[in-house]
């Protein structure tokens, strides 16, 4: 009789204990980052009021007897399944699609790490990078993440230019303009002039070794017809610069196909037919106050990123002229304006010259058992001996998750499942309570015995 009432009681402890989860889960449904908590029960005693019995010969063998002293709690686990999206459009909303932890702290030295699926993080007086709390967010290095929003960068001069697009075979006197610019950060305008149509050889010349077309195993006879457009690169005020010598010819030279072969020039210059010579010259313009700018001018102009290894990027064929001339390198002067987060984690610094650039890289955290993380308030966790050793890394890489900017992970709790759990842990108190009234009613009639 005692060991139902107590059975009861203990009984009631769990199911109020359960009832406390649920209520927490319910009070963090919009909380960002939650993990939902569950609860689950095991027996807590039994008294055996007779022990089992072998079999004998003549006699079977008997199941003990035992009676069970009530429930306990056998575990409160934390599902760390991933939440729901909810899109901010805020820079720095940060959610993990995937696997890991935001690493952050509470001192300078990050001595104190812990970890949080929560990334609704801002940016403080300081630049850095914080929690709505004030803990700091760390990057791969674990180092505090801070934009230094006075950040500048100086001007660079100018070293390449590429040709880039189509030159109609029929059009004449084709100009596009590239703009370099000097150490100082000034612009200057120069014009890539592509002059008369193009000269074209009467007879098929021997195949050029830089010709695309080339092949090493055919026979040394090989030959090919080219054709030949005359270039010339001037200032604004129509100065010619390349060639330096107003007599010098140089041309752009393209195979049957109409692909970009070389720059050369001719040993005769109105004999298509003769000779050429390869060009590897120089641009140099003087700029007072500032150093000079230097352009290599040669095949390189017209191969992606100036690489002569990569694909060709200039061509003459019959569709539309659209031959447009890029500088490579070379900027003004400017300062950070805003910053972006990729879905590496680069904290990426936007600067008013366009330029852009990779200023840390925000750091995650996984574990081999993150249920064996220990909750700390604040949406915050921290590492136990039974949740494993902190693998630290970058997003997107290895198993950890990608950051999706401007959104952030909302609660896992199930508002379905929680109600339901309600309501089994509700009639489960109420049944045990019944076991104790009943229980007290029963020795009340055994006290009325002595009447």
């Amino acid at each position: 009789m005692m060991r139902s009432m107590y059975s009861g009681v203990s009984a009631l402890r769990a199911h109020q204990l359960r009832m406390d989860v649920i209520g927490n889960n319910i009070a963090n449904v919009n909380t960002v980052g939650y993990k939902a908590s569950s609860v689950s029960f095991s027996e807590m005693y039994s008294q055996t009021l007779k022990g089992a019995s072998s079999s004998s010969a003549s006699r079977g063998g008997t199941n003990p007897m035992q009676v069970g002293l009530g429930a306990s709690v056998a575990s409160i686990a934390v599902n760390h399944s991933k939440g729901s999206i909810q899109r901010t459009d805020i820079a720095t909303d940060l959610m993990i699609d995937g696997s890991g932890f935001f690493v952050v702290t509470n001192d300078a030295n990050a001595q104190n790490k812990y970890y949080t699926r929560a990334g609704n993080f801002q940016m403080d007086e300081q630049g850095f990078l914080v929690t709505t709390e004030g803990l700091r967010v760390l990057d791969v290095n674990m180092k505090p993440i801070q934009v230094n929003m006075s950040d500048t960068k100086n001007a660079t001069a100018s070293t390449n230019i590429t040709i880039n697009g189509n030159l109609n075979f029929t059009d004449t006197n084709y100009t596009t303009t590239v703009d370099l610019y000097d150490s100082l950060g000034d612009v200057h305008t120069i014009n890539v002039n592509f002059k008369n149509a193009p000269i074209v050889t009467t007879g098929k010349k021997n195949v050029d070794t830089n010709d695309p077309k080339y092949d090493s195993t055919a026979s040394p006879t090989q030959t090919f017809n080219y054709s030949y457009r005359e270039i010339t690169i001037t200032k604004e005020d129509g100065t010619q610069m390349i060639p330096s010598a107003p007599t010098d010819k140089y041309y752009a030279k393209f195979n049957e196909s109409g692909e970009i072969v070389d720059i050369v020039s001719n040993a005769n210059p109105a004999d298509p037919n003769s000779a050429d010579t390869q060009i590897a010259g120089t641009l140099t313009m003087t700029v007072p106050g500032a150093a000079d700018i230097t352009i290599p001018i040669d095949r390189s102009m017209f191969f992606t990123g100036g690489d002569v290894t990569k694909a060709r990027i200039f061509t003459q064929v019959s569709k539309e002229s659209d031959a447009k001339g890029v500088q490579l390198n070379g900027n003004s002067a400017g300062s950070i304006d805003t910053f972006n987060i990729s879905s590496k984690g680069e904290i990426i610094g936007i600067y008013t010259n366009g330029e852009r650039k990779v200023l840390q890289t925000l750091g995650l955290v996984d574990f081999d058992n993150p249920a064996g993380l220990e909750k700390i308030g604040g949406n915050l966790f921290q590492n136990t001996p039974n949740s494993g050793t902190p693998k630290y890394g970058a997003p997107s890489t290895g198993s950890f998750g990608a950051i999706t900017p401007g959104a952030l992970e909302m609660s896992n709790v199930d508002l379905a499942a929680q109600f339901t759990d309600m309501i089994t842990t509700q009639r489960g108190f109420q049944a045990n309570s019944r076991v104790i009234t009943t229980s007290d009613e029963i020795l009340q009639e055994l006290v009325n015995l002595k009447r």
